[in-house]
C-alpha cells in the first residue's frame, strides 16, 4: 500500500502587516486631534493666563510659540524614530509624554513654567502624531486607506477649529475653581481613555529597511526653523531687537546647509533625515507647497478673529468660540462628501474649495467692515459656513495627494515631512498674519486692521487656488 503525502506549499517573504481595524483607527484619530486642539485651544485663553500670571505680552507669545516650534523641529525625527523603533512603541510613549506634559502645563505656577512645559508638550506631540499617518499608510491600502485618509483630514481640520471654541467654553465654565488650567488638563482623561485603546487596537509596524537617525541633519532642520520662527513670533512684542534681526539673516545659510549636508548624504547613500530624493514624487512636492498657504491663512485667521472679538467686539471667550461654530459644522458635513466628490471629480475639487473659502472670506470681511463693532455669531454666520464648506473640499484632499505615492518604507518620513510643513506654515501664520493685524490695530484701528488682514488672507487662497490646479487629476 502505498501512502500518498500531500505537502502544503511553504509561504515565504515577511509575515502580513496586521490591518488596521475600526477601533484602532478612531484612537488614531482621536490622538491626531489631540496636537491640533492644543495649538488653538490657548488661542482665546491667553488674556486669561496673563492676568492670572501676570505675564506680558512677549511672554504669551511664547506660550503659542513654544509649542509650535517645538512641535515643528522634531517632527521628522517623530516619524523617524517610529520607522527604527516601531510606530505602536513610539505612539504610545508619545501619547503618555503628552498627558505628563499636559497635566505640567495645567499646573504651571508662573508663566515661565507653563513656557517650559509648552516645548515639553510640543516635543511629546511630535513623537506621536508622526505615527498616526504612517500607521494609516502601512496598514490600509485601495478604498479603505482613501477613507482613512479623508478621516484624518475631516478631524484635522474639525480640531483645528474645534480647539478653539472648546477654549473658550473651558475658560468660562471655570470648572471647580481651574480657569484657564482646564483647557490642558482636559487632555489627561483624553489620553487616558487613548493608552486604553491604543494598546489593544493599534498593531505595530515599522520599516522593513530602518534608517537611522541623521544627527547633522536634525541639528540643521532644527536650526532653520529656529532661526525663522522665533524672531518672526517674538519680534514685534519684543520691540523687535538686533538678535531678531540677526536670526533672520541667519535663515537662509541654515537652510542651504540643512539641504546640502541632505543632498550630499542622499547621493552617498547614507540615509538623510530628509532625503532630496523624496521630492521627486510630484504629487509629494505640488502637495506640500498647497499645504503652505493654506495652512499660513488658516492659523493666522484664527488668531486674528480670536484677538479681534475679545479685545475689539468685546466678546468674552465663549461667544468668540462659538462665532466659528458654523465654520466647524459646515467642515465637519462637507469633509465627509470629500471622498465621494474626490472618486468623481478627481482633485478638481480642491480649486473649487479654494473658490468658495474665497467667498466666505469676502463675505466675513464685509460683515466686519458694515457691522463693527457689532461682530458676532449672526454677522459671521453666512461668511464662516461658506468658508468651511471650501477649507473641507481642500485640506483632507491634499493631505491624500501628499501621500498617494509614498512608499510604505517611507511612510514614516513622508507623513513627519508632510505635518512639519503643515506645523512650521501654522506657526509662520500666528507670526506672520498675527503680527500685521497687531501692528495695524493701534494705528487703523481694530476693524480696519482684521480687514486689511482678511484681505491678506484672501490673497493666499488665491495662491491655493491657482497652486491647486497643478495636482495631479486623479490620486489612490
Amino acid at each position: 500500500m502505498t501512502e500518498t503525502i500531500t505537502s502544503r506549499p511553504v509561504r515565504t517573504g515577511p509575515p502580513a502587516t496586521p490591518a488596521l481595524g475600526g477601533l484602532g483607527l478612531f484612537t488614531v484619530l482621536l490622538a491626531a486631534a489631540l496636537p491640533l486642539v492644543d495649538f488653538f485651544i490657548v488661542n482665546v485663553a491667553l488674556p486669561t493666563i496673563g492676568t492670572d500670571l501676570s505675564a506680558s505680552e512677549a511672554v504669551l507669545e511664547l506660550v503659542v510659540a513654544g509649542y509650535g516650534v517645538a512641535y515643528a523641529v522634531l517632527l521628522v525625527l517623530g516619524g523617524r524614530l517610529g520607522d527604527l523603533f516601531g510606530r505602536r512603541r513610539l505612539f504610545l510613549g508619545g501619547m503618555a509624554a503628552f498627558g505628563l506634559t499636559s497635566l505640567a502645563c495645567g499646573l504651571a505656577p508662573d508663566a515661565w513654567t507653563l513656557v517650559a512645559a509648552r516645548g515639553a508638550q510640543g516635543a511629546s506631540a511630535a513623537a506621536m502624531l508622526p505615527q498616526v499617518l504612517a500607521t494609516i499608510q502601512a496598514t490600509t491600502s485601495g478604498p479603505r486607506r482613501a477613507k482613512a485618509m479623508g478621516l484624518y483630514g475631516a478631524t484635522a481640520g474639525l480640531s483645528m477649529v474645534a480647539g478653539q471654541i472648546l477654549g473658550g467654553v473651558l475658560v468660562a465654565a471655570d470648572l471647580a475653581g481651574t480657569g484657564w488650567r482646564s483647557v490642558f488638563l482636559v487632555n489627561v482623561p483624553v489620553v487616558l481613555a487613548g493608552l486604553f485603546l491604543a494598546a489593544r487596537a493599534v498593531p505595530e509596524t515599522r520599516s522593513a529597511r530602518p534608517e537611522p537617525v541623521d544627527v547633522p541633519g536634525t541639528f540643521l532642520l532644527a536650526a532653520s526653523i529656529l532661526t525663522l520662527l522665533v524672531p518672526l513670533t517674538e519680534g514685534r512684542a519684543a520691540g523687535w531687537p538686533l538678535w531678531t534681526w540677526l536670526s533672520l539673516a541667519a535663515f537662509p545659510f541654515a537652510a542651504a546647509a540643512f539641504y546640502a549636508v541632505e543632498r550630499r548624504a542622499d547621493r552617498t547613500g547614507r540615509t538623510p533625515l530628509v532625503p532630496p530624493s523624496l521630492f521627486a514624487i510630484v504629487p509629494l512636492r505640488r502637495g506640500l507647497l498647497l499645504i503652505v498657504p493654506f495652512s499660513i491663512g488658516f492659523s493666522g485667521f484664527m488668531f486674528v478673529i480670536a484677538v479681534a472679538l475679545q479685545q475689539g467686539a468685546g466678546l468674552g471667550p465663549v461667544a468668540a468660540g462659538l462665532a466659528l461654530a458654523p465654520l466647524a459644522v459646515v467642515f465637519f458635513l462637507f469633509s465627509l462628501a470629500g471622498p465621494r466628490l474626490v472618486a468623481r471629480y478627481g482633485t478638481r475639487v480642491v480649486p473649487t474649495g479654494a473658490a468658495l473659502q474665497g467667498v466666505g472670506l469676502a463675505l466675513m470681511t464685509l460683515a466686519a467692515w458694515r457691522s463693527w463693532p457689532d461682530l458676532g455669531l449672526v454677522e459671521l454666520l453666512p461668511g464662516a459656513a461658506v468658508t468651511g464648506a471650501g477649507q473641507a473640499l481642500q485640506l483632507p484632499v491634499i493631505f491624500r495627494v501628499v501621500l498617494s505615492e509614498v512608499p510604505p518604507v517611507r511612510a514614516g518620513v513622508g507623513s513627519g515631512v508632510m505635518i512639519t510643513t503643515q506645523q512650521s506654515s501654522l506657526a509662520l501664520g500666528v507670526a506672520t498674519l498675527g503680527t500685521l493685524f497687531l501692528s495695524l490695530a493701534p494705528g487703523m484701528g481694530m476693524r480696519d486692521a482684521l480687514v486689511t488682514t482678511l484681505l491678506v488672507q484672501l490673497a493666499a487662497v488665491a495662491l491655493t487656488g491657482l497652486l491647486a490646479l497643478r495636482l495631479p487629476r486623479t490620486i489612490d
